[in-house]
């Protein structure tokens, strides 16, 4: 395989699963946006669109289904189901509910009644379900449709900071499960879930490889002739307040959900009163959102037979019937909760509702208004906040999440939008080939960028000696970028990417010269592996050095100080409370290690280094006492906004004991992974050459400050960088090998 083809494997997108269609031979009356997302679901095959409402996401599920030709079930929540079916006749398309054969619909509520073994794709419509469902259900559904070929998820666009939803999304359409996607993209602190700063093209990337975002046409690069959403008048309405739980002041008693519950009971009858004298007042549909069933009941006696009132407790089929009597308009008056009609519902004839009192959750609070204010609206739509005094906290704290989603939403467009445009019109996206740039001063040279694309362009058998710490595998802690090998999502993955580096090394290392590789123990986790234990990453690098010609020569062992790694780390392992508490679960310390690699042939220039006798004799014991952890470079301002980590260079006694033994003064040393320069730091002070590659900008620029520091401190010192005997090219001095 081709380093450009791996670059490409390596990039975390939804493989396609459908099937071929060109958006001209889709139905003439889906807009061209409609038919463009349409025949993008198609050929993906399980995707999902994120489109605003009104964006007419039914007649998208209807036709990908119509195109399809297999048998196909949408579930829908509660009467949208009439709506699907009279939205297909639009289109020629007949949906029958569950038994009808063909295109079939049916609720989320009669889930227990379907067979998923007679569909060949299923639909799930208003799918933000799959976050606001109880568990078990949402388990059930993923579980059901996980032989279904084709999947289709519709709803209005979840905010990309929404782990459960995006997660639940992806693991229904079986492209990545929620664990994998939590530990490949994000990271956990004191704050939930957050987006990785590296990962954040990565997940993008990965995003709209199986979901498409809208909140309008233009979005997506077409006209929104049509698609301008009407105005929307909320206007605030606050009543008097009766005692809360005894509280003196009223802003005091709210702070906990017995205190909002308390607040909003004491306030009950005077908005009943200023609800019922608002719908009573002005003609027309409306409806009420309500959240007690005190409040519910109290409505019905003032609006009597105005009402259609709709409960959780009433069967699915009650439920139907007086949302359909509202929709008729048999009622004038719908009363309800967000939890019932809240979601999927066109409500477009109506202009005008109240919320009878309000809860905290934002989401209920939008999907609500976005019942009636919607494309297709052509009234502008008022929406009346009735609350008491101590309520206010509430409102506010809506409208606080309000001003969040409203940039999040921004910034979710646009982050996806470019990357849709390129996706819907070429079909794929490519990744972008790195810069490189080249620092040079008298004795070394580094250059930013790949390690893998800049070691061809060294000359062959010119390097004496490599040392470096290669990345570990963890996604996104220092770059974005693909050619990252810490980007890997597997072990094998990582080992493939760093087997390019491996085979270079050995075309440009003289023959019986060495490699030394600094690696350390990699524990596993709960997140990631399912365990809590540890990988052989020594081992695995030493088999694949060994696969591509090296000589396994050794290695030594860096003790670890256990005290230290049990602070930095919380390893439970590590702790004195565990030694009192279980000790099956101690370990030692974590430690470091150097493996020695030789390339095969004999070497020409012996090396004669400046070790005593004693030295050698403490060096060769195999464990390399007396390196300390803190010696090393500084890291001052060298990490990015986006770190995750901070920039562990290796220990400078470390790479000083590699270089006295496996180098000649004057002679050649690499680092393909240079980081900050601390390979090149000590080379030079020992008077060796340094040529370094790094992938990431700011660390090589570190390293180069580095490098020119540590040049303008030895450069009275005399001809430390003469070249060694023979014949031997300079690569540094010479220009490049």
């Amino acid at each position: 395989m081709t380093y450009h083809n791996f670059l490409a494997s390596k990039r975390i997108e939804a493989a396609a699963a459908g099937i071929a269609r060109s958006a001209d031979d889709l139905h003439p009356k889906l807009f061209p946006f409609q038919r463009t997302l349409v025949a993008w679901a198609l050929g993906v095959g399980r995707c999902a669109l994120f489109a605003s409402t009104g964006l007419g996401k039914t007649l998208m599920q209807v036709e990908w289904a119509r195109s399809l030709d297999v048998a196909t079930l949408i579930l829908a929540p509660l009467c949208v189901s009439e709506q699907t079916i009279r939205e297909a006749q639009k289109i020629g398309v007949t949906v029958n509910r569950v038994g009808g054969g063909g295109i079939e619909i049916t609720n989320y509520e009669r889930l227990h009644q379907v067979d998923p073994e007679r569909y060949g794709a299923v639909v799930l419509d208003e799918s933000s379900i799959l976050k606001s469902i109880d568990g078990v259900t949402k388990r059930r559904l993923t579980e059901m449709f996980a032989k279904t070929p084709y999947r289709l998820c519709c709803t209005a666009t979840p905010a990309p900071n929404d782990t459960a939803e995006l997660a639940n999304h992806a693991e229904f359409l079986g492209i990545m499960r929620r664990a994998e996607l939590l530990a490949t993209f994000f990271v956990h602190d004191e704050n939930g879930w957050r987006l990785r700063g590296h990962a954040r093209r990565a997940f993008w990337r990965f995003l709209t490889s199986w979901a498409m975002f809208l909140r309008f046409p233009s979005d997506l690069g077409f006209e929104d002739d049509g698609f301008i959403l009407p105005r929307l008048d909320i206007r605030d309405i606050t009543v008097p307040s009766g005692p809360v739980d005894g509280a003196l002041f009223h802003e005091f008693a709210v702070g906990g959900i017995r205190g909002r519950l308390s607040a909003r009971r004491g306030s009950l009858t005077a908005r009943v009163q200023a609800t019922s004298g608002l719908v009573k007042s002005r003609p027309g549909p409306w409806i009420i959102w309500c959240g007690l069933n005190e409040e519910q009941r109290a409505i019905e006696r003032e609006l009597k037979n105005e009402v259609a009132s709709v409960y959780g407790a009433q069967s699915p089929e009650e439920k139907t019937e007086l949302l359909l009597s509202f929709l008729r308009g048999n009622r004038r008056v719908l009363l309800t909760k967000p939890s019932i009609a809240g979601f999927g519902l066109n409500l477009q004839h109506c202009h005008q509702m109240v919320f009878l009192g309000l809860s905290d959750s934002f989401e209920e609070y939008f999907q609500c208004i976005r019942r009636c204010w919607r494309f297709g609206q052509t009234e502008s739509v008022t929406a009346h906040i009735v609350v008491g005094e101590a309520e206010r906290a509430v409102v506010d704290n809506v409208r606080a999440k309000e001003r969040e989603a409203t940039a999040v939403a921004d910034e979710t467009m646009r982050e996806a939008a470019g990357l849709e445009r390129v996706i819907l019109s070429a079909g794929a996206t490519r990744e972008l080939p790195e810069g490189t740039e080249t620092f040079e001063g008298e004795c070394w040279r580094v250059t930013q960028g790949d390690a893998v694309e800049v070691l061809p362009t060294i000359q062959a058998a010119t390097v004496d000696l490599s040392i470096f710490s290669p990345p570990f595998l963890s996604l996104y802690t220092y770059t974005a970028s693909g050619r990252d090998i810490g980007n890997c999502r597997t072990d094998e993955e990582f080992l493939a990417h760093f087997g390019f580096v491996v085979q270079e090394l050995i075309r440009v290392t003289r023959p019986g010269r060495l490699a030394c590789v600094h690696v350390a123990q990699v524990p596993t986790t709960l997140v990631n592996q399912g365990v809590i234990g540890l990988k052989d990453f020594r081992g695995r690098v030493i088999d694949l050095f060994i696969a591509h010609g090296w000589i396994y020569h050794g290695e030594f062992t860096i003790p670890k100080n256990p005290q230290a790694q049990a602070i930095r780390t919380h390893a439970k392992a590590l702790l004195f409370a565990q030694l009192r508490k279980d000790a099956s679960w101690l370990r030692p310390a974590l430690l470091d290690f150097v493996l020695l690699f030789r390339a095969p042939g004999t070497n020409l220039v012996p090396i004669k280094p400046d070790i005593t006798n004693e030295e050698w004799i403490q060096w060769a014991s195999g464990v390399w006492n007396g390196i300390k952890e803190s010696d090393t470079l500084g890291v001052s301002g060298v990490r990015d906004s986006d770190d995750d980590r901070h920039v562990c260079p290796l220990q400078l006694g470390v790479i000083e004991r590699c270089v006295r033994l496996w180098s000649n003064p004057g002679e050649l040393v690499l680092s393909p992974f240079a980081g900050i320069g601390s390979e090149g730091y000590e080379s030079v002070r020992l008077g060796r050459r340094f040529l370094g590659i790094e992938l990431k900008p700011n660390y090589a620029r570190a390293a180069v400050k580095n490098l020119q520091a540590v040049e303008r401190v030895i450069v009275g010192q005399g001809d430390l960088f003469a070249r060694s005997s023979g014949d031997r090219s300079n690569p540094v001095a010479d220009g490049p090998p």
